[in-house]
């Protein structure tokens, strides 16, 4: 009977000093749980979610500054390379985030990658995340720069542009009340004024046009149109111009081709560049004008035996208020809006306009719009 009540204690003792040993190693294991998530934390639940749907570029980096996470956005603008950040300055930011654990703001001129020439302007913000991590989150705002700095450009460009036509008719202004009573001089002098107030003129017309084109994205009601009509009325316009300077206009064979869009915006834009041709063409010289539709594009190329451009020159024609000789454009009345205006008007048809151009040999400019047949067959799904 001793005997039994001994085992019953014993087995009474043993299962206490099990369960004890139980509670220990859960407790243990709570504790060093907790004490491994204070060490080790994980990123929080759905910063992968978050991260791929923002546009902005966004990276996770650890204590080390590796990156943990990464948004697309943050790839494509040249943050991140082999799972680091390109960029020291980024880093330096990211330190003292952890030794304040502030957020911080700030504005950088960063490069395009870590091998790239170009550089950006972001604006970037950094933050703590988690207890380990650092959030960053940059912003690339290049383009909003850029266009800041066109605007400036453009009202500095149009002040200096009026400046001198208005200036011009208030001097023959004066002249002419001056010589009221010598009629060849007031002859001259409203020769003069009514030139002046030509070129005044075409520059408001042309800054209302370019305007007009660069606030519209699309066409309002395109139609299909024939391309040797607009070219004919084109060069049509241009011939008093050449004929004066004996220069001869030669048009190619008709093409048959369609483009979709707006005719007098299509005309301007070849006129533009047959009219660019006649005026850096020297007298007795010849401008080409051709079409050639092939693989659903259609061509128009204006092709001159002028005085061609530089080579530093070819990036920046289409700009606004850029002249190549601005002592000829100054004579001939140019504007420095006509190629911006044409590359605006072929950018709403869907095409691009190229140029080719050899100091002494001329030039080539060529206008590629989506042939209107060849769209409505690809939207039908028929074939020719």
């Amino acid at each position: 009977m001793e005997s039994s009540w001994l085992v019953l204690v014993s087995l009474a003792l043993g299962l206490m000093v099990g369960a004890g040993f139980i509670s220990l190693l859960q407790i243990a294991e709570r504790h060093g749980r907790r004490a491994s998530e204070v060490v080790n934390p994980a990123v929080p639940d759905g910063i992968d979610q978050v991260l791929d749907a923002l546009d902005t570029a966004a990276v996770v980096l650890d204590p080390s500054n590796n990156v943990m996470k990464t948004s697309p956005a943050a790839v494509s603008m040249g943050m991140v390379w082999n799972r680091q950040i390109v960029h020291p300055e980024l880093l330096d930011l990211a330190a003292k985030v952890r030794r304040s654990g502030e957020p911080i703001a700030e504005d950088l001129i960063l490069s395009r990658g870590p091998f790239g020439d170009a550089s950006m302007r972001v604006r970037v913000r950094l933050a703590t995340l988690g207890t380990r991590y650092v959030l960053l989150l940059a912003e690339d705002r290049t383009e909003a720069f850029r266009l800041d700095e066109v605007r400036r450009d453009f009202v500095a460009n149009i002040s200096h542009e009026l400046k001198t036509p208005i200036a011009a008719v208030g001097l023959l202004a004066e002249a002419l009340n001056q010589a009221a009573d010598e009629p060849a001089q007031v002859r001259r002098f409203a020769s003069r004024l009514t030139t002046e107030s030509g070129r005044l003129t075409r520059l408001t017309q042309e800054i209302i046009e370019l305007s007009r084109l660069q606030a519209q994205d699309a066409l309002s009601e395109p139609e299909d149109l024939d391309i040797d009509d607009i070219v004919a009325s084109a060069v049509d316009q241009s011939r008093v111009v050449a004929d004066a300077a004996r220069i001869t206009l030669a048009v190619g064979q008709p093409s048959g081709a369609l483009v979709t869009g707006d005719e007098r915006l299509l005309v301007m834009a070849v006129h533009n560049l047959v009219a660019n041709a006649v005026h850096y063409s020297a007298e007795g010289s010849r401008v080409g004008v051709g079409v050639r539709h092939h693989d659903g594009v259609v061509e128009v190329t204006v092709t001159d035996q002028g005085v061609g451009i530089q080579e530093a020159d070819l990036d920046r024609i289409f700009e606004r208020f850029f002249r190549v000789d601005q002592a000829r454009s100054r004579h001939t009345g140019g504007t420095g809006l006509g190629l911006s205006i044409v590359k605006h008007i072929v950018q709403i048809h869907g095409g691009d306009i190229r140029v080719w151009s050899q100091p002494g040999s001329g030039s080539t400019f060529t206008i590629r719009l989506p042939e209107a047949s060849h769209t409505a067959l690809a939207k039908t799904g028929e074939t020719p």
